[in-house]
């Protein structure tokens, strides 16, 4: 008997040696007569009582390598230069988006995603954070927080955002704009050269600017303040002659409840310590970047936000127009 058990063992061996070594060194010619025997190269060996629970041993640790061998060849086949958030569309010409601004506007500020995972989603864009704490922007896939005092800090990845617009910027097109122009007129001058008004397009103007106003908004809390009534008290910095980056998007007409129609552009200095979110300028000397975006995601609120509480039916375009003026 236990010579009979070995030599089944035996027969295991002989298969499992085929089947790992035969398609990588070429060496090994398998066939099945039957039910009755194995043949390996030359020798012919008969099958002992056991086989049927030998084959099935067999074909079970067969299956088990064959799995093992996929994973390890889809790991090795994985592109790796670009880590995407757990989700199935994210792209390079996809712009993500965290909330809607009309919830932002009814004053819905707790965290939706941490920004460890916002960065799966662009290494460009803008937005605010948790409980409304100053604003964002990020390019060259580093974030920064401008707070309420007008200093910039370097987000960290445990931090949250309760509204943010991301991409991966790459440019279809870049160009000198002409000195003086004030915000309304960059944006009539950019209207002219864009393709289309009903697009998404992700902004990048580095230069300098004789005069430059941003602002910011100070950490709110609970119960949350309409956007508005917080924005009535911001504070505003302004500076002159200085150099820096200006982030940010123009999104279609046709958004209006969702994002901000038109431009929404926030700023860094170029020594990376102040800036905020755009009020106006005047260009002195600056280079336009413009990534043309034609896709479009949006992730909502978990079903324990106030999100699934207010009523977003009322027209909060005036409203907007205060809070972002």
């Amino acid at each position: 008997m236990a010579e009979q058990v070995n030599h089944v063992d035996n027969e295991i061996k002989f298969v499992l040696h085929w089947i790992i070594y035969c398609p990588v060194m070429g060496k090994f010619r398998y066939h099945i007569y039957g039910n009755l025997m194995i043949l390996n190269t030359n020798k012919r060996t008969p099958v002992k009582h056991g086989i049927v629970t030998a084959l099935r041993r067999v074909i079970s640790l067969a299956l088990v390598f064959i799995f093992i061998c996929f994973g390890f060849l889809t790991a090795c086949t994985t592109n790796t230069t670009v880590q995407y958030a757990d989700n199935p569309i994210a792209g390079r010409e996809t712009l993500t988006q965290i909330s809607t601004i009309d919830a932002i506007l009814n004053g819905v500020y707790d965290g939706v995603v941490t920004y460890g995972v916002l960065k799966g989603y662009g290494d460009f864009g803008i937005g605010t954070f948790k409980a409304l704490d100053g604003e964002m922007l990020a390019f060259d896939s580093v974030f920064y927080q401008i707070k309420a005092d007008g200093i910039a800090y370097v987000v960290a990845d445990e931090m949250e955002t309760p509204f943010a617009s991301m991409t991966f910027f790459d440019a279809d097109y870049s160009g000198n704009l002409p000195q003086g122009l004030d915000f309304t007129q960059l944006q009539e001058y950019l209207d002219s050269i864009l393709p289309s008004e009903n697009e998404f397009y992700a902004i990048k103007i580095e230069g300098t600017f004789s005069y430059m106003k941003t602002r910011s908004v100070p950490a709110q809390e609970k119960p949350y303040p309409p956007l508005v009534e917080v924005t009535k008290n911001q504070p505003v910095f302004e500076f002159e002659n200085v150099a820096g980056t200006l982030v940010g998007f123009r999104s279609p007409p046709y958004v209006a409840g969702v994002n901000v129609p038109g431009y929404h552009l926030h700023f860094l200095t170029a020594d990376k310590k102040a800036g905020g979110h755009v009020l106006d300028f005047i260009i002195e000397q600056a280079d336009v970047a413009i990534d043309y975006t034609a896709d479009f995601m949006m992730i909502l609120p978990g079903e324990g936000s106030d999100f699934y509480r207010i009523d977003l039916t009322p027209n909060k375009h005036e409203e907007l127009e205060q809070a972002e003026k």
